[in-house]
């Protein structure tokens, strides 16, 4: 037997798949549980690399002439009635509050007092309260279209959490539009859809596939939702941003009218589209290895670290000042519309130093010692290439080079990622062979399976049902890009409407 790679994380991907991004995720120090269950403490790293997600997108709704805004967390449980298929899809994730205030009992412990006439819903998705506000905003045509966002935190009673991906509370941003035509609703859904697909694939370097979800895996109450899907380093499908078209049906609920430029009443036409903080999970799953996290530069919570290289007490203030002096040289840059972010780190902690960095997937890191400075160099290793690849550049090159390494860094993992999924990603027409792509190899690790089938479907739920209750796998998408071809659904046999994504997912 070969002697055993050290890694960082234990166990590791190929060990225990969910152990390991647990443990990935409390290694880098991005989050950790809190009190209340189901819920999360994001820390500053994983804070920071939140925020910047968050300024990338926000800045491509503003160019699309989306304008942010904000509504109450609290929804009267009369709003989410309105619309039959909304509530029934959300009752059971629902957090409600009905009293408003606290008072001591009989035996001093503390009790709800003060009932409320109406209980409110914590905020799940804001379709019905901000469909009231579009009913009192629009009055004409001419006020329409309506293009708003909010960045807010919802509530979803889940039973079965895991950091980033699932947990009771999370944050996101929530867009609602409202407009006079089909035809401009159709169009935005399509165009925000496009926004999370760039932000993907540009800034996360996460292949997306984008498609239309069957009608069971529909938002409740949308007549379409569109969706970008990818791969996980475990072969599962993970959603990574919705688009719904909701037609009509929320304007008739909330009572969003408009008198046309025929002076004619109608309803208007309406969306919604949302991404979260599960994008930080995608991002984890996508790219971190056994070391830790790896993150995409453009959307990374810091660039580079600097580290001193002291072996004698005497030669730190030197050292120290030849950093300073880099790290301002380098701050004075940007990168993507955003300033270099530089960490120094001197702590005397000797190897460990730099480990923690690993783990914590800063892209470059840089140490620099006497020997160094006297070479007008620097010690370079990238989070992208393993621990022992480090080399020495010359300082002044590496300053002007530097987004150059983010970008090969960068570019990099998308390629890596993008062949991950296509080394995983197949065509099936058999059956049998379809079973047993999803069924797990290795009865221990059920987790791993094949990955993403590209097979026919018949468009039946009932078929849809029968593979999801045998295999717990669901139809991620319909793919835009499919090319019509004629085939026979991979349950029944039945003539087919097209090739669909059929994979496990989160």
């Amino acid at each position: 037997m070969g002697k055993q790679i050290k890694t960082a994380i234990t166990p590791t991907r190929a060990e225990d798949y969910p152990q390991w991004y647990q443990e990935v995720v409390k290694a880098s120090d991005l989050a950790e549980r809190s009190p209340v269950r189901g819920c999360m403490v994001i820390k500053p790293w994983g804070y920071s690399l939140w925020e910047n997600i968050v300024n990338v997108m926000d800045g491509m709704f503003k160019e699309t002439g989306v304008k942010n805004a904000y509504f109450p967390l609290f929804i009267p449980l009369s709003f989410l009635e309105k619309e039959a298929e909304h509530v029934e899809g959300f009752a059971k994730e629902c957090a409600v509050v009905t009293h408003h205030r606290l008072e001591k009992g009989s035996r001093g412990a503390l009790e709800p007092a003060g009932k409320l006439a109406e209980p409110l819903v914590v905020r799940p998705t804001s379709e019905t309260i901000i469909g009231d506000s579009f009913s009192k905003w629009v009055a004409s045509y001419r006020d329409l279209p309506i293009l708003i966002n909010q960045w807010a935190n919802v509530v979803r009673w889940e039973m079965r959490t895991r950091l980033f991906l699932r947990t009771s509370e999370f944050l996101w941003q929530e867009g609602h539009t409202a407009h006079a035509t089909q035809k401009e609703a159709v169009e935005r859904t399509q165009l925000m859809l496009d926004v999370y697909a760039r932000v993907a694939e540009e800034y996360l370097a996460m292949p997306v596939i984008k498609g239309k979800k069957s009608a069971s895996e529909r938002f409740p109450g949308a007549v379409d939702t569109l969706c970008i899907e990818a791969m996980m380093q475990d072969r599962k499908g993970l959603q990574a941003g919705t688009s719904h078209f909701l037609g009509q049906n929320f304007a008739k609920a909330s009572g969003i009218k408009f008198q046309t430029d025929q002076e004619t009443e109608e309803y208007a036409w309406t969306t919604s589209w949302g991404s979260s903080t599960r994008l930080v999970g995608g991002l984890i799953m996508t790219h971190s290895d056994d070391d830790g996290i790896v993150l995409p530069p453009k959307v990374a919570s810091s660039h580079i670290v600097l580290m001193p290289i002291v072996r004698r007490p005497d030669d730190r203030a030197s050292v120290m000042e030849f950093i300073e002096s880099l790290a301002r040289e380098l701050k004075d840059k940007t990168y993507h519309h955003r300033r270099l972010e530089v960490e120094i780190d001197d702590r005397e902690i000797g190897g460990a130093r730099g480990w923690e960095w690993i783990k914590k997937g800063i892209p470059v890191r840089v140490e620099i010692g006497p020997r160094d400075m006297a070479e007008n160099s620097v010690y370079v290793g990238r989070r992208d290439k393993p621990y022992k690849d480090k080399a020495s550049i010359n300082k002044d090159r590496f300053v002007a080079e530097i987004t150059g390494f983010l970008d090969e860094i960068q570019d990099g993992l998308f390629d890596r990622a993008l062949s991950f999924r296509k080394k995983y990603t197949v065509s099936i027409d058999d059956r049998n062979e379809f079973y047993d792509f999803f069924t797990p190899k290795n009865q221990e690790k059920p987790e791993i399976h094949g990955g993403f089938s590209y097979s026919h479907w018949c468009g039946e739920e009932d078929c849809e049902a029968r593979i999801k209750d045998d295999l717990s796998v669901t139809i991620r998408c319909i793919p835009s890009d499919g090319v019509p071809e004629k085939g026979k659904c991979i349950c029944c046999g039945r003539p087919g409407i097209g090739r669909v994504v059929f994979a496990k997912a989160y």
